[in-house]
């Protein structure tokens, strides 16, 4: 896409005649114009484009990513020097390396360096020294392993068990992992001897191969280099002579120390300087793209006007489905299309009055943020730290399903009585007795999790108190279901109204949303329109984590309820939630023929008597309050819709209130204490649930960075803040400490308004301060962890959360919520004492909360202890105690297993009844089944593999698990193999009845179940083994000595024959 020409013609021209050393000036070059225009010149050579800071250069390097073909343009960003280790920082370096290994390995064609002052600035290793310090690797090469990890050792690389992050390394067998510092992937370096046999570029997330390639080359840190170190030089003294250098303009820059270095370079000026008016400047003519704040008339008319008077219009736009909204719009209104760019987007749309060119973006119209894309970032290794936080250690509580809690007591190696070693884990109980568990049986343990961090009580073997704590949880939990499920069929048989299909403004109310909906998201509005426009009341439950749009939902079904001429309640638990509910509704429907107001106890006594007048009369639509609401003297004309937000906080009294409202009114409710998978399925037969998973995808991760308490920086995170108009939360968790931290920052930053909270104070007090700073009457809230509950303020976009290795992860998951809501860039740090002297879970603690930094990546690990206390909502207050007494996943086992009873008992068939008579096949045999240690060392991971092994289910599974074990450790071994095949028996022995098998001296015995009265012995799947029993006589016999039947198979002599006998049952 061309723009003026003219003006780029005149630059090139310039260029042509001017020496090395040269200014050319530019007037009239905005917004992403400038990009336009450095796609086009036709330079070939070097471009460093310096801008005034580092988001500017962020969005330069996305836009120009666009713009230009091939992998030529590269951000250089500073080093992160002042950050702790962590992910961002290991990006920054990759970012960082990887441009200055391009600028010394240039030889010919484009190359566009984007950067800012404090990165251009900051010192780097000799060109010859970067060049000694480069190892390469091709396939074919001869190179001892001693060779290469003596070479990185002497690069800084460090030894570890998985590559996670850039200048790690790691052998394993005939393999060599090495994460570079020069691409944001590792390599996976396989060998013959010492040949080098293949290169695979691999995920350190899944830690399995993605592509192939010929050669590595392995940069060492060079961001990192030492402040000191006299052989540091400038970049500009690495940059070939012929570059090209793009500034804002000179009078920013000519006090800093790097701008005497650029004279002898050419540059090009693309504002003109006040200094310099007088100059010969090439101009551009460009204006801003027109704001149409999502009044898409405006924008129908200005594009009409535009196409008439002979322009070009362009919509670009990342999404194709974002853009088929507008699409659709635009046709609505007039039928005129421009022309759509998808995949494609620009950060600042404009107008080039001289070649008549308007380049529109997308986000700027439907004004949502524009979320950038670096390339070489350096991906979070979710799984390893997932993997971490779950891997049993020694010392750790487990629960083994059938003996109840003990102790972990790691993998140990046992003779049986034909001296063949064989691997068990090891649990120890009460009084020191042991139980050995084999790998076959890995699922039936799994680690205690609770919401209390105090030990739980381990249990004695043999003693009945297990068995009965399962037992009465197991009746608990079926009473409430068969309430749940009762109450249920109670409101599926009543008549309620059934609303109309959706109107045009519905649609245009839904593509104003500023973030992109989500699958989930647009599952659940779909779910909640298809029960409006039933005739049976609706009652869904939505849920989903903090930010993740269920406001958005409601705000849609609100609007289609009005619609409709019926009246909206939206009930939630807090006056501050009133507040915030009732800011979000209006802002979201300010554009359409809607009424809003809000009760709580901060409106006058006149106010209230007019919304109740109001509310009788049918001029109010929407109602947002406290329980207030449900009180006497509010009479609604005609309520079509009740929305609750956070039921679960309601009292006893209001919830009865509620359900009397509920049973004719469609009801929408809505929490964000996620709820346990198991229980969804369970559930299911007795609420319609929605759930949403995935936070939106434009929506911004908050950065978060690990630091320690360094006054110089904390003053320039809150300036940096202040600066762009925001306010900050600063998190102390001790109440008597507030007013010395509140003294410090203040001596900090003396101009600062502070307001400082806690839950000591009086509940009047508190919300009036909390109401105050959502005013925007202070600039810094200062408080305890008590702002987790559902505070939303969106001008507030930095948490400093001191002493952050004291607070559990959930907690910290909660409180970095806080911030991050609106279209703004947020930050989260996180300040420690030095890692060295914090406990290791702490610091696994950090770990965590920094690799989880996209919305709901974290999801599954922080919502652990609420998963239970989500449990605990659900299911009444008790059933919290039953987990704290057995641990969360082995209470979900007993859960699924109460509810498959209770559909044996009431008729209501759950998904598996059908299929399985037994609910487990346990096998015994002689042979050596396991993972050796020649081929996996690390005992985490074995525990780890083996439990995955003995969860799968399908071949299919199996399959796949096996290429990731050979892609990650080499090809497996024989003892590995039968492992497979164990595993494959057990599924099958499974599916035909078998409750164990024994596979010992080359014989096979498979039990039935002993149960005589079983199902099983009744259904076509036993008739249809004996069948296949007669018809292979010879090879099968049918024996029931002590009354259990069994099969018996001779000359067995492997694990993978006796797997080939049981698939011909």
């Amino acid at each position: 896409m061309l723009i003026s020409s003219k003006s780029i013609k005149a630059i090139a021209e310039k260029l042509e005649s001017s020496a090395s050393g040269s200014e050319i000036f530019c007037s009239g070059l905005f917004l992403s114009a400038r990009w336009f225009a450095v796609s086009q010149l036709d330079y070939d050579g070097v471009q460093v484009i310096v801008l005034p800071d580092r988001e500017t250069a962020e969005y330069c390097s996305v836009d120009l990513y666009n713009l230009m073909e091939g992998d030529c343009v590269f951000f250089l960003p500073d080093s992160g020097r002042r950050l702790e280790k962590s992910n961002y920082k290991a990006s920054l370096g990759v970012q960082r390396t990887s441009a200055i290994g391009k600028i010394i390995d240039y030889k010919e064609g484009k190359l566009v360096i984007v950067t800012y002052p404090s990165a251009f600035a900051e010192g780097v290793p000799t060109a010859s020294k970067i060049r000694e310090s480069l190892l390469k690797f091709s396939v074919g090469d001869e190179i001892s392993h001693d060779d290469i990890v003596e070479a990185l050792f002497n690069n800084g690389f460090e030894r570890v068990d998985f590559v996670s992050e850039p200048g790690q390394f790691a052998v394993r067998g005939a393999i060599v992992d090495i994460f570079s510092y020069s691409y944001n992937d590792p390599f996976r370096i396989s060998f013959f001897g010492d040949e080098i046999e293949t290169i695979n570029i691999f995920d350190c997330n899944t830690q399995l191969s993605k592509e192939k390639v010929v050669s590595a080359e392995i940069y060492p840190d060079l961001a990192g280099g030492d402040e000191e170190s006299e052989t540091l030089v400038q970049i500009a003294d690495i940059l070939p002579s012929s570059s090209l250098i793009w500034l804002d303009s000179s009078d920013m820059y000519k006090d800093q120390a790097f701008y005497p270095l650029l004279d002898r370079f050419t540059r090009i000026y693309m504002e003109l300087p006040l200094s310099r008016q007088g100059e010969d400047a090439v101009r551009f003519n460009i204006a801003p793209q027109p704001v149409f704040n999502k009044n898409f008339e405006l924008l129908t008319e200005d594009i009409r006007k535009r196409l008439e008077e002979g322009y070009r219009v362009r919509i670009y736009g990342e999404k194709q489905s974002q853009l088929d909204r507008l699409k659709s719009i635009l046709m609505q209104n007039s039928g005129i299309m421009p022309e759509f760019i998808p995949h494609c987007n620009i950060h600042n749309g404009f107008i080039d009055h001289d070649d008549k060119v308007c380049c529109y973006s997308d986000h700027e119209i439907f004004d949502r943020f524009h979320r950038v894309s670096l390339r070489r970032t350096v991906e979070k290794s979710e799984q390893l730290t997932i993997n971490d936080l779950t891997s049993f250690s020694i010392g750790d509580y487990i629960v083994h399903i059938d003996y109840g809690v003990g102790i972990f007591g790691g993998l140990v190696r046992m003779k049986d009585d034909k001296e063949r070693m064989h691997e068990v884990v090891k649990l120890v109980y009460k009084d020191n007795d042991v139980v050995f568990v084999s790998v076959h049986a890995l699922h039936k343990i799994s680690r205690y999790k609770s919401k209390d961090s105090e030990p739980p009580k381990i249990h004695k073997i043999g003693s009945k108190v297990w068995q009965s704590l399962k037992a009465s949880t197991k009746s608990k939990v079926k009473d409430i279901a068969k309430d749940l499920i009762q109450l249920y069929a109670k409101r599926k048989s009543s008549k309620g109204f059934a609303f109309s299909a959706d109107t045009y403004l519905q649609q245009e109310l839904e593509s104003s949303f500023m973030y992109e909906d989500t699958p989930d998201q647009e599952k659940a509005v779909q779910a909640v329109k298809r029960d409006m426009e039933d005739d049976c009341p609706m009652d869904r439950l939505v849920c989903g984590d903090v930010g993740f749009g269920k406001t958005e939902v409601a705000v849609r079904a609100a609007f289609k309820a009005v619609a409709d001429s019926k009246q909206v309640a939206v009930l939630v638990p807090t006056t501050i939630l009133a507040l915030q509910h009732f800011k979000t509704f209006t802002s979201r429907l300010k554009d359409f023929p809607c009424n809003i107001d809000y009760v709580s106890r901060l409106r006058t006594a006149k106010e209230i008597t007019d919304i109740k007048n109001r509310l009788k009369a049918g001029t109010l639509d929407i109602v947002i309050g406290t329980h207030k609401l449900i009180g006497k003297g509010f009479e609604f004309k005609d309520l079509g819709l009740l929305i609750i937000d956070e039921e679960q906080k309601f009292g006893v009294g209001a919830k009865e209130k509620l359900r009397q409202l509920k049973a004719s009114v469609d009801t929408l409710t809505l929490t964000a204490t996620p709820i346990p998978r198991t229980l969804q399925f369970s559930l299911l037969g007795a609420r319609d649930l929605s759930i949403i998973n995935t936070p939106p995808p434009n929506r911004i991760p908050v950065q978060t960075e690990i630091m320690l308490f360094d006054h110089d920086e904390i003053k320039q995170i809150i300036n940096y803040e202040l600066g762009r108009g925001g306010q900050l939360f600063f998190v102390h968790n001790r109440v008597e400490e507030l007013q010395s931290v509140h003294d410090i920052l203040h001596r900090l930053v003396p101009d600062m308004k502070i307001c400082v909270a806690h839950g000591q104070m009086e509940a009047k007090v508190l919300e009036n301060k909390i109401l105050d700073f959502m005013a925007g009457d202070y600039d810094m809230l200062l408080c305890t962890t008590i702002i987790e509950n559902g505070l939303d303020i969106p001008n507030a976009n930095t948490i400093i959360i001191n002493q952050a290795q004291n607070i559990g992860l959930s907690d910290l998951h909660q409180l970095r919520g806080r911030v991050g809501r609106s279209n703004r860039r947020a930050f989260c740090y996180l300040i420690v004492p030095p890692l060295v002297s914090i406990t290791e879970d702490a610091r696994r603690r950090l770990k965590a909360i920094e690799s989880f930094s996209d919305l709901g990546s974290g999801f599954n690990i922080a919502m652990q202890d609420l998963d239970i206390r989500g449990a605990g909502n659900l299911l009444g207050a008790e059933q919290s105690g039953f987990i704290t007494d057995m641990g969360f996943e082995t209470y979900q086992k007993i859960l699924a297993e109460a509810m498959e009873e209770l559909g044996v008992e009431t008729g209501i068939t759950t998904k598996s009844t059908a299929e399985s008579f037994i609910s487990d096949c346990t096998i015994e045999t002689d042979q050596l089944a396991l993972i050796p240690d020649s081929y996996i060392d690390l005992t985490t991971e074995k525990i780890r593999i083996y439990k995955e092994l003995d969860s799968l289910s399908s071949e299919k599974e199996l399959m796949t698990m096996r290429n990731r074990l050979t892609d990650r450790f080499g090809k497996m071994p024989m003892e590995l193999e039968r492992l497979f095949d164990i595993v494959r028996i057990r599924q099958l022995g499974k599916k035909l009845g078998f409750e164990k098998i024994i596979i010992k001296n080359g014989v096979m015995i498979a039990f039935f179940i002993s149960n005589p009265l079983s199902q099983y012995y009744r259904s076509s799947r036993f008739s249809k083994v004996l069948e296949n029993v007669n018809r292979n006589a010879k090879l099968f016999e049918v024996k029931q000595p002590d009354g259990r039947l069994r099969i018996i198979v001779r000359n067995v002599d492997s694990i993978a024959r006796a797997y080939e006998i049981l698939k011909m049952l």
